[in-house]
């Protein structure tokens, strides 16, 4: 599979989403997106990123950004989620891996000393035509929503 290219058109997307949506790359022209991929809801990490993220929603909001969250999760189990964390953002649910392939971020992981295929924690940001500006991957929760913000006020 190959990694998106920066300066390149972003993968498209088509899922469903929180919110009885569903989303695509079309669905946000005009506007700059961040995608971060997490491994699993209700979780201590992506509870914590997506809380981050949402602390700074209004500030994203200023730069014509939206942000969404994608995992493997059900959208039944997203709704739950988002609700509980009060996230203003949609969160994608991509049970096939569609999304997670196209933007290579399932990755061999580690834990307790077994292997598996899961998430890379990873986001994307892509601007207002549609074009990948900047990527991290194997995120590191700590202050990653400002670094974030941070590219998105440099576009």
């Amino acid at each position: 599979m190959s990694q998106p290219q920066l300066n390149k058109k972003a993968p498209n997307f088509d899922l469903p989403a929180t919110g009885e949506k569903n989303l695509s790359l079309k669905d946000f022209k005009d506007k700059n997106l961040v995608i971060y991929f997490y491994p699993k809801d209700n979780t201590p990490g992506c509870i914590t990123e997506g809380q981050n993220f949402r602390d700074l929603y209004a500030e994203f909001q200023k730069h014509d950004t939206e942000i969404v969250g994608v995992s493997r999760d059900s959208v039944r189990v997203h709704e739950g989620f988002k609700k509980k964390q009060e996230f203003p953002f949609e969160l994608l649910s991509d049970k096939d891996e569609e999304m997670c392939k196209a933007y290579d971020v399932i990755k061999l992981k580690k834990m307790f000393g077994k292997e598996y295929m899961g998430i890379e924690r990873s986001t994307f940001l892509i601007d207002k035509s549609g074009k990948l500006r900047q990527e991290w991957r194997k995120v590191k929760v700590k202050g990653h929503a400002e670094e974030v913000l941070e590219a998105v006020k440099s576009l």
